[in-house]
C-alpha cells in the first residue's frame, strides 16, 4: 500500500514508512488547524471530500479495474443513504403503527448494524444491475446503467403513495447522527485538552473508512480476482479463452463497487441529517466518473487525488471567486457560479489535453508508478506512469502478465 503512494521510495522501506507517518500526522492535525484558522466550512469540505474518495474508489473497481462504464453509480449511493435514513429516523414509526408498537422509542440503528447492511443491500443492487447487462459493453452499457440510476431516483421520488416509504420529493428529516454502542456521536468531545466538535469526529470516522477502502482496493488490485478484472478490461474474449469465468467476475465487480457506494451513502445521510432524491441526480454520477478519469483509471492513488481535487477545487472557488474579483476589479464582473464552473471546466480540459491518461496514471506492467507531474508524459511513455495496458506476452524486465502463456 505504501509503495503505491510513494513509488519513488519503494526501495527504501524506512523512508516510505516515515513519509506515510508524516502524511498521517498531517491528516490528523489538518481539521483542527483548518477549523481554528479558516472556520468549520473547510472542515466540512474535507469530510465531504473523503466521502467522494470512497465513491470514486468504488466506481474505480467497475470502470478502472474491470473496464465497465457505469453512469448509474449514484444509485448505490442513494440506496445506502435511504437505508440509513429509514433505520435511523422516526419516519417509518410515524407511517406504520406496527413498527411504532415494536419500537416505541423509534428506530435508532447502530453503526455496527448500518455498515454491514449498507454493504449487503448495495451489493444486492449491484448484482441486480449487473445481471441483465453482462453482454453489453461500451456505449450500450453506459446507456443502460444511466437508465438504472435514473430509475432508482424516480422510484425514490414517487414512493410516497399509496404507502409513504421515502416521503417523495420532500425527503426524510430528523435522521440520527452516527450511534456507536447505542450512544449518539457527541456534539463535542474533549481529549488531552483539545476540544473535538462533531464535525471533527465525522471527519475522523470518514478518514478511517476511506483508509480501509483504500487498503481493500489495493489488495483487490494485486489479487487474483483483480488481475481477472484487468484481463477482462483488456480483452474479454481472450480472458474467457484463458478460463476466466467472465460472468461471475463481472458480477463481482458490480457488487464490490456498489458496496463502497452503499457505505458512503449511509455516512452521507448521517452527516447531513436530511436526504432527498435531489441529492442523487445524474450529475453526481458524471462527477464521480470524472474523478476516476481525471485521477487515472485503475490506479488507486490517482483516483484518490482526482476525487479530492474534483470536489475540493469547485467548492474552494465558490468561496474565493467573488472576493478575488472585488479585489482585482473593484466589483463582481462575472457571477460567482458562472466563473466557478468556467474555471473548473477550463482546468479539466487543460489537464486532459496535457495528461490524457490522468494526473497520476497507473504504471505499465513491470514499471514503477510515476507521481503526478513526474518525468515523462501522460501518453504512456516510460517514466510517465503511462498506460494501464496488461500485456499478453512477457515484458522485458517485468513479471509475466495475467494472460501470458506458460513457458515450456
Amino acid at each position: 500500500m505504501i509503495r503505491s503512494f510513494f513509488p519513488g521510495l519503494s526501495n527504501n522501506p524506512v523512508a516510505a514508512f516515515a513519509a506515510a507517518a508524516g502524511v498521517g500526522l498531517v491528516l490528523l492535525v489538518l481539521p483542527l488547524v483548518a477549523g481554528e484558522l479558516l472556520g468549520n466550512f473547510w472542515v466540512r469540505l474535507m469530510a465531504m471530500a473523503l466521502l467522494y474518495v470512497m465513491l470514486a474508489l468504488g466506481l474505480n473497481i467497475v470502470v478502472g479495474f474491470a473496464g465497465l462504464l457505469d453512469l448509474g453509480y449514484v444509485a448505490f449511493y442513494a440506496v445506502g443513504a435511504y437505508m440509513y435514513a429509514l433505520l435511523a429516523s422516526p419516519h417509518l414509526a410515524e407511517q406504520f403503527e406496527w413498527i411504532a408498537r415494536l419500537f416505541p422509542n423509534g428506530l435508532h440503528a447502530d453503526i455496527w448494524m448500518i455498515v454491514p447492511l449498507g454493504v449487503g443491500i448495495a451489493a444486492l443492487f449491484g448484482v441486480l444491475l449487473g445481471a441483465p447487462v453482462l453482454k453489453l459493453r461500451g456505449d450500450y452499457l453506459a446507456i443502460v446503467t444511466l437508465g438504472f440510476g435514473e430509475i432508482i431516483r424516480i422510484f425514490l421520488n414517487n414512493l410516497n403513495s399509496p404507502v409513504n416509504i421515502t416521503n417523495g420529493p420532500q425527503g426524510i428529516t430528523g435522521i440520527d447522527p452516527i450511534r456507536i454502542a447505542g450512544t449518539p456521536m457527541p456534539r463535542s468531545l474533549e481529549l488531552f485538552g483539545i476540544t473535538f466538535h462533531r464535525l471533527h469526529l465525522y471527519y475522523y470516522l470518514f478518514l478511517v473508512l476511506a483508509i480501509a477502502i483504500i487498503v481493500i482496493s489495493i489488495r483487490l488490485q494485486d489479487s487474483r480476482i483483480g488481475r481477472a478484472w484487468m484481463a477482462i478490461r483488456e480483452d474479454e474474449v481472450a480472458a474467457k479463452a484463458m478460463g476466466i469465468n467472465t460472468r461471475n467476475v463481472k458480477l463481482l465487480a458490480f457488487a464490490m463497487g456498489a458496496t463502497f457506494g452503499g457505505v458512503a451513502g449511509s455516512m452521507f445521510a448521517a452527516f447531513q441529517g436530511f436526504i432527498s432524491p435531489e441529492s442523487f441526480v445524474l450529475m453526481e454520477s458524471i462527477q464521480i466518473v470524472a474523478m476516476v478519469v481525471l485521477g487515472g483509471m485503475g490506479h488507486v492513488p490517482g483516483v484518490v487525488l482526482g476525487a479530492i481535487l474534483l470536489y475540493g477545487i469547485p467548492e474552494a472557488l465558490r468561496i474565493i471567486a467573488k472576493p478575488s474579483q472585488i479585489f482585482l476589479f473593484g466589483e463582481e464582473i462575472v457571477p460567482t457560479e458562472a466563473l466557478r464552473m468556467l474555471l473548473f471546466g477550463g482546468s479539466m480540459v487543460a489537464i486532459m489535453l496535457i495528461r490524457p491518461k490522468g494526473l497520476w496514471p497507473p504504471p505499465r506492467h513491470g514499471e514503477r508508478a510515476a507521481p503526478p507531474g513526474g518525468a515523462g508524459g501522460g501518453d504512456g511513455s516510460p517514466g510517465g506512469g503511462g498506460g494501464s495496458d496488461i500485456p499478453i506476452a512477457r515484458i522485458q524486465g517485468g513479471a509475466p502478465g495475467p494472460l501470458a502463456p506458460e513457458r515450456a
